[in-house]
């Protein structure tokens, strides 16, 4: 299993993913697109990189805005895993 990160260490995993932040018990960014195509094809971009990462993240869409949210169900929060996805995404997406 794997360990959950405590409140330092989710703030400095922060500065490493420049957009995201904790809400609900997740490391979240949105991000807005032109339309719902646009929105979509990066869905299916994440969607790409979060298998090859083995790593899934929540995603949420409303018609032009995509919320990712990143928690290791299994761990019960945000773990070092979570972190480093926000971290990868930040400097891909």
């Amino acid at each position: 299993m794997v360990d959950k990160l405590n409140a330092e260490e989710v703030k400095r995993a922060l500065l490493d993913a420049p957009g995201w932040s904790m809400a609900d018990g997740k490391l979240t960014r949105s991000w807005a697109f032109a339309d719902f195509v646009e929105a979509m094809s990066f869905v299916n971009k994440v969607a790409e990189f979060a298998e090859r990462a083995g790593h899934h993240p929540d995603i949420d869409i409303r018609y032009n805005r995509v919320t990712l949210g990143l928690v290791t169900h299994d761990a019960g929060g945000v773990t070092a895993k979570d972190a480093g996805m926000a971290a990868q995404l930040s400097v891909n997406f």
